[in-house]
């Protein structure tokens, strides 16, 4: 998979695409990340990428040409535009759903704005989508480039050494991860739960539902609407007590799944 990055401060992504696993998948040519300096396109003897808003107002609004000119390389070099992503605050909220669809793609070209933002034109004419990483103020798009070329690289065929273990990740399924534990078995009075111990792999597993449940319960219960449950797990959360705040919540049940299906017909 190709990821170009479009940056005014290119060497932002120095280090951290030289560690973990990013480095790993770099060096096994699973993915390419091409960095592209902004200023390179300008058009002025001062390499400006940025100018006054028309209009008025404070701040600065990074320039048209130079982007548009980068993205034409791109498109060179690449062999294609591949799907031109624009981080900001306007933009989609980005979560686990987004980075398995951005996933199945071969090729990603990110935007990194600065200022007070891109010229509108350059969202019009070349951006297929805006992310957002969150409802706050960064003083630029490199973070968020990072934070999706992480979640991305991380679901791709052979990138994380055990197989099963981006489908187990919080947000795989739609609600938190169960705690996690290893050695020692007990650590300043605290003891693993003695059910992990035991080697009983089916009561593992709804240990380790139960306890993302009752963790998503207790901090975004609002990631339960519309996530599915089978019979068995009806039964189990059931007898745990915990079926009816589930369902509150907007948790979707097979005899709750078929009305709703009988009723959209």
């Amino acid at each position: 998979m190709r990821f170009d990055i479009l940056s005014i401060f290119p060497e932002f992504f120095a280090s951290p695409l030289n560690e973990s696993i990013i480095r790993r998948a770099i060096l096994a040519r699973q993915i390419e990340v091409c960095l592209h300096n902004i200023r390179d396109f300008a058009t002025d003897k001062h390499a400006m990428t940025d100018d006054r808003p028309f209009g008025g107002g404070e701040g600065m609004v990074m320039k048209p040409e130079p982007i548009g000119a980068a993205l034409e390389q791109v498109a060179v070099e690449a062999g294609g535009r591949g799907r031109v992503i624009l981080f900001s605050p306007q933009g989609q909220p980005f979560n686990q759903a987004k980075a398995v669809e951005l996933a199945a793609l071969d090729h990603l070209v990110f935007i990194c704005g600065r200022y007070e933002g891109v010229d509108q034109r350059v969202v019009e004419l070349f951006v297929d989508e805006e992310i957002s990483i969150g409802d706050y103020v960064l003083t630029g798009g490199e973070l968020p480039a990072l934070v999706v070329l992480d979640a991305v690289t991380r679901l791709l065929p052979g990138v994380l050494g055990c197989a099963e273990s981006a489908s187990q990740d919080s947000f795989s399924r739609g609600f938190l991860k169960h705690s996690q534990y290893t050695r020692p078995r007990e650590f300043m009075g605290l003891a693993v739960p003695e059910v992990l111990l035991g080697g009983d792999h089916a009561t593992i597993r709804d240990w380790r539902l139960l306890d993302s449940l009752r963790r998503t319960l207790a901090r975004r219960p609002e990631l339960l609407a519309g996530i599915e449950f089978s019979g068995a797990e009806r039964k189990l959360l059931a007898r745990q007590g915990l079926l009816a705040e589930v369902e509150e919540q907007g948790g979707i049940f097979p005899a709750e799944k078929n009305r709703r299906g009988r009723s959209r017909g």
